[in-house]
């Protein structure tokens, strides 16, 4: 597919050199090219800017683009500008070396402060039943590829710790340490704590309990494909998510401390 420059879709660049970008989505973006969207996403807007260094890269390095947020989804993602940073961070995130955090406004909290999530997960096709959102590019699809928990899956890890929890919900960090299909989602509800505005995972009510999918890619931590350096990325909590945790009564995501890892898992696990 020919990727058309879009100078409409706006990008906001948290960190830049000759190598990569780090970029932050905004919610109800998609992150690159599809039916339905084909001129209307990040990758879409990256090449009106970025175009002539993505295009070198070409479709089969994903023209620089290293990962995939949801749609729905906030937060920070990774692109590459050369061939040698693509191919390096390629392979960091196939050892597991690249650290991604993200936010979580959720139904409940877990029975533990924090933990580790390890089931496996396995994508398969479902009939979707979002139609209570009334998006006509939405219904043209009737079937959305999902994840579930099923011996049958690809392992998949998720580490998290519990920033703030009451009667009515919590605030969690998450740690994706492997990189399944709606990793984050998929574990948290496995354990109960369905994400808030999720269209596909957990009940009805809590997917009506959130304008969107209350989570957010708040940080990036790897070492840079050239200098070898630690490069650490992070981002606020956008004000949808701050006002959905508040209006629980909980204290919203980004007011404590993001040092450290979400719990105590290494890259290797």
């Amino acid at each position: 597919m020919r990727i058309e420059p879009n100078q409409h879709v706006s990008v906001a660049v948290r960190y830049e050199d000759d190598h990569l970008l780090v970029v932050e989505k905004t919610p109800g973006l998609v992150t690159t090219p599809g039916k339905g969207h084909e001129r209307d996403t990040l990758l879409n807007g990256l090449f009106a800017v970025y175009g002539d260094r993505l295009r070198q890269l070409g479709a089969s390095r994903d023209h620089g683009m290293l990962q995939r947020l949801d749609r729905d989804a906030s937060g920070l993602l990774l692109v590459a500008l050369t061939t040698g940073a693509w191919e390096t961070l390629r392979e960091a995130f196939a050892r597991r070396a690249v650290r991604k955090y993200y936010w979580a406004v959720t139904r409940r909290g877990p029975n533990q402060p924090s933990g580790v999530i390890r089931k496996p997960l396995e994508e398969h096709m479902a009939q979707r039943d979002d139609v209570w959102i009334d998006d006509p590019r939405r219904k043209k699809f009737a079937k959305v590829k999902l994840s579930k928990v099923s011996s049958r899956g690809k392992p998949a890890i998720t580490a998290y710790r519990t920033l703030s929890s009451n009667h009515a919900g919590a605030t969690l960090e998450c740690r994706s340490i492997t990189g399944r299909l709606h990793q984050v989602r998929a574990h948290l509800d496995s354990i109960g704590c369905s994400i808030l505005g999720d269209r596909y995972y957990g009940p009805v009510a809590s997917r009506r309990a959130a304008p969107r999918l209350a989570l957010h890619a708040h940080r990036l931590v790897f070492d840079h494909p050239v200098t070898g350096e630690l490069v650490d990325v992070r981002t606020r909590c956008p004000r949808d998510m701050r006002r959905s945790a508040m209006q629980l009564g909980l204290t919203p995501p980004g007011t404590f401390s993001a040092d450290g890892p979400a719990a105590p898992v290494s890259a290797e696990s």
